[in-house]
């Protein structure tokens, strides 16, 4: 392996890891239910609790679609159908489901023994929807419509490899497009993430990933830094706008975003902390999947101690949020290892193996 192609593949292996520690942004535990949210929005801390999901959140979740995209892109055994499938739901399906299944034991078991206020079994049909999201967004596992989307964009991905580039783009446009009407749903219920995977496919052939790490600062980083300012003048300002045109600066913001946060994993992957983050790494996809998890149980116990959003300590509670959540999954994740490291590799999508 060349110089270039091992930092390249340590810089994927660090985009995961940065991406999904700010994905635990999105989803930060504030104290507050959807109509509190909305009496405090325009306050200082409700506005940097946006600031960091949409910069560090929601901004870097379209360079994942990317990354599984280029990846699968160049892998020959995308091209036998039943076994790259059978792989992929091993590695995404399964872990989906299983986690799915923890949340619903574990959050709705502490609603219904602790008092925690969270979603609990209505139906049948809300356990159905819960586990294998069909048709619905779930209530718990709010991040997992990612797994599912990109399991099905695996299952599309061998007849992917084989368009030729005009149709590849047709496909990324109709998804886009999709994104910016609101269809998909029931089959994707993000299409977005079809957008991006299908750009990273793009990105393996025309070299991209290369010429992208190459940029300088300025050309990687101003794109992102202008398109977030106006997006941020909308959402903070609630601005009235026509909703495709809000939907297409919401695409922009995620495309320059995914090119800041790749030149930022080149970056890093020559860098002194390179080394820190890629022994992080095999954890990258478990924390993605217990995060949430580990929020609904642990935010009111750390929050009894910081406050809900608006106390005076609540904005250092915000933000180490993250690495509070990482600690809890390095742990977690080390001790099951240990403990049924055949589960650890499931639930970890094959990255955490005794050993």
């Amino acid at each position: 392996m060349t110089a270039d192609a091992t930092r390249r593949s340590d810089a994927i292996a660090i985009a995961r890891v940065i991406c999904i520690l700010g994905v635990v942004y999105v989803h930060a535990w504030t104290g507050l239910n959807g109509h509190d949210l909305e009496i405090v929005r325009g306050t200082p801390q409700e506005n940097l609790r946006w600031l960091l999901m949409e910069i560090f959140g929601r901004s870097a979740v379209p360079l994942l679609g990317v990354i599984s995209g280029w990846l699968v892109g160049g892998s020959l055994r995308t091209h036998n159908w039943f076994s790259h499938v059978l792989r992929k739901a091993r590695t995404i399906l399964l872990p989906m489901v299983l986690w799915n299944g923890l949340g619903i034991l574990l959050v709705s078991g502490a609603a219904w023994w602790l008092g925690l206020s969270a979603p609990v079994p209505v139906s049948a049909d809300w356990l159905f929807q819960e586990l294998f999201i069909v048709s619905r967004n779930p209530d718990i596992n709010v991040q997992m419509p990612f797994l599912r989307d990109l399991f099905l964009c695996m299952v599309a991905a061998p007849l992917l490899v084989r368009l030729p580039a005009s149709m590849l783009w047709a496909v990324a446009g109709a998804a886009a497009l999709s994104q910016l009407m609101g269809w998909g749903a029931p089959v994707l219920m993000r299409p977005a993430i079809l957008f991006f995977f299908v750009i990273g496919m793009m990105a393996r052939r025309t070299g991209l990933a290369e010429r992208a790490a190459s940029l300088g600062w300025m050309a990687a980083v101003l794109p992102f830094l202008l398109l977030m300012s106006v997006q941020l003048h909308f959402a903070l300002k609630a601005t009235a706008g026509v909703p495709i045109e809000i939907g297409l600066l919401d695409l922009a913001v995620r495309v320059a975003a995914a090119l800041c946060f790749w030149r930022l994993s080149w970056a890093l992957a020559g860098s002194p902390v390179r080394a820190v983050l890629l022994r992080i790494e095999p954890y990258a996809f478990f924390l993605f999947c217990s995060h949430l998890i580990l929020i609904w149980l642990g935010g009111p116990v750390l929050g009894a101690l910081f406050g809900k959003l608006g106390s005076p300590l609540y904005p250092a509670y915000l933000l180490i949020q993250p690495l509070l959540v990482l600690v809890a999954v390095l742990i977690l994740g080390s001790m099951l290892s240990r403990a049924w490291p055949s589960m650890a590799k499931v639930l970890s999508g094959g990255r955490l193996i005794e050993g």
